[in-house]
């Protein structure tokens, strides 16, 4: 048994390395989190000040430090780029299919390892997420592996009749230390969506202590000394400075559209259905009544997992802001929900239902329907141009955007993936009622083979054949124009938007000259070097009336300003 979970997790930890690691570096970063994460870990390099967090070369407060560590050193390793930036990530999508795989295999079993780990694996939005230079992938990993460890000490204490050779406060520990380390990757909420989570199951064991104080206070004493090696340290150094404005930040991600992060109330529960495809549509069905478990510690983990989750999408619907990635922390308890109901409908102990089909058939529909259309979109966006009022957008669907047509290979796969995971869904429902148990589990399970492998590759198809054109008219023309600049003693600024592009693509050196933060020293004063400005068509007038300030160039909705040394 050993041998085999030791080479299952090889073999998984090599699949996410030929999907997870090539063409990290194939586009340039995107504003906004991966520019910024990037940037900041680029100057931890440059300041040799690994703990103070710095953007721009001014204090940042809004996340603490340890995914800027994980990226620094991998810069430091592969050098400053997109590469070393996603790789981090890269990384934590291979622990995370080992995590999961040598979970449901103690949980349950080899079989049902391999179908958590495949459904983690051929999932639309955690597949992206791991090709990503944004922080969540490593929050939501620490995150769940110290709420198992968790739900270990409570077997544990409480005698469940799984096998588990350390001591229930080895686990407990285990626990607040992983959950720790989230509050270093991204902040309390580490530690809130954990205590929320166990204060539903709280809730739904009538008020029963299943932790007593003192345990609760050791889970919670090891968490918070993990997070005093860097929030004790900062405290000591240089006050509370970092902790108050964190704060502040995070209750105003939670109390209003921060950035413009607008959303409808079900919007994660949208996100979720559909970016979560294929595994959202079986996680549904785990919802209603399932066969009973064998064991009790597998129905405990199953209402565990469904706590989890609601937990973290009643939270972020309630926080005002709403970005895709809020949500992330679902994908595992989302992901293991499909497994078990996958688990069962291989076994034949549900059965493999008209709303299933029609689920599945309609979202890949969509985006099989989507991708095949954008070639012809992007043929013909002077179609597209009246119907948008915002000039930018107008100006950038003009981009010059090479499309041949062979962009609709990735929807005709998904389509070929589907049928033919359909057939040998349809094959093992026949052989079920044949009584023919064995034909029927087989084809179930290649069917589910088919249909995840097949979804991964399709997502890894759309990001070949379509990331680089996207990028084409969003942000192409003004990274090409900062990366001119790259070595020239100038300044650089954009106007009219936010964005960490220019200090990234530009490689900012340390700044000299604290007037340089001062706009109107940089447009009107006396300047020491050249000032490059980016802004965007509709804004471009703004910049037209300032005095010494030439319009060099425009492309794609982006105009390009100069002002020289006096």
């Amino acid at each position: 048994m050993q041998q085999q979970s030791l080479r299952t997790s090889l073999l998984l930890a090599l699949l996410g390395a030929i999907f997870y690691v090539p063409f990290l570096g194939g586009v340039h970063l995107f504003d906004w989190d991966e520019i910024n994460f990037a940037e900041i870990s680029r100057e931890m390099l440059i300041t040799k000040e690994y703990f103070r967090v710095y953007v721009n070369f001014i204090p940042f407060w809004e996340k603490p430090p340890l995914f800027f560590w994980l990226q620094s050193l991998c810069m430091d390793a592969f050098g400053v780029g997109e590469f070393a930036a996603r790789l981090p990530n890269a990384l934590c999508g291979i622990a995370t299919l080992v995590l999961v795989y040598q979970t449901g295999r103690r949980l349950y079993n080899h079989r049902f390892g391999l179908i958590w780990s495949l459904t983690y694996f051929g999932t639309v939005l955690p597949f992206l997420y791991f090709k990503s230079g944004i922080i969540d992938p490593w929050f939501n990993f620490f995150i769940f592996a110290g709420l198992y460890h968790f739900i270990l000490f409570y077997w544990k204490k409480d005698g469940f009749e799984l096998d588990l050779p350390h001591s229930k406060w080895r686990y407990l520990f285990l626990g607040g230390f992983w959950i720790g380390m989230g509050i270093l990757t991204k902040g309390q909420t580490a530690y809130l969506i954990a205590v929320l989570t166990m204060g539903v199951y709280w809730v739904s064991q009538r008020f029963r202590m299943y932790v007593n104080v003192p345990q609760f206070i050791g889970f919670t004493l090891a968490a918070t000394l993990v997070t005093l090696t860097w929030y004790g340290l900062e405290t000591w150094k240089n006050g509370t400075w970092f902790i108050e404005e964190f704060n502040k930040y995070q209750y105003r991600l939670f109390s209003t559209p921060d950035a413009g992060h607008k959303g409808f109330p079900g919007y994660h529960f949208v996100v979720l259905l559909i970016g979560c495809f294929p595994a959202s549509i079986f996680a549904l069905r785990a919802f209603w009544k399932m066969p009973a478990e064998e064991f009790r510690y597998r129905s405990d983990f199953r209402r565990w997992m469904k706590y989890l989750f609601w937990v973290v999408l009643i939270l972020f619907t309630i926080v005002k802001s709403k970005i895709v990635h809020y949500s992330s922390m679902c994908y595992f308890p989302l992901t293991y929900l499909a497994a078990l109901s996958i688990d069962k409908l291989i076994s034949g102990e549900i059965g493999f239902n008209k709303a299933m089909r029609f689920g599945l058939w309609s979202i890949a529909g969509v985006f099989a329907l989507t991708v095949c259309a954008m070639p012809f979109i992007g043929m013909h966006t002077e179609m597209l141009q009246p119907l948008f009022k915002d000039p930018f957008a107008q100006e950038s669907l003009g981009a010059d955007v090479r499309w041949t047509g062979w962009e609709v290979i990735p929807g005709v796969f998904l389509l070929g993936v589907m049928a033919t995971a359909f057939y040998l869904f349809r094959k093992g429902r026949r052989a079920q009622q044949e009584a023919s148990g064995d034909v029927a589990r087989q084809a179930f399970w290649r069917g589910f083979q088919v249909l995840f492998a097949g979804t991964a590759v399709f997502v890894m198809l759309t990001l070949i054949f379509f990331i680089g054109r996207i990028e084409g008219y969003s942000q192409r023309a003004a990274i090409s124009f900062f990366e001119s600049k790259i070595g020239q003693d100038c300044y650089v600024v954009t106007h009219g938007y936010r964005s960490y592009a220019q200090l990234f693509y530009t490689r900012k050196p340390r700044v000299t000259n604290e007037k340089s933060y001062d706009r109107d020293w940089l447009y009107t004063g006396d300047i020491d070097k050249d000032v490059f400005v980016v802004t965007k068509v509709q804004t471009a007038h703004e910049l037209q009336q300032i005095p010494g300030m030439q319009e060099i160039g425009r492309e794609n909705g982006f105009v390009f300003f100069r002002r020289l040394k006096p």
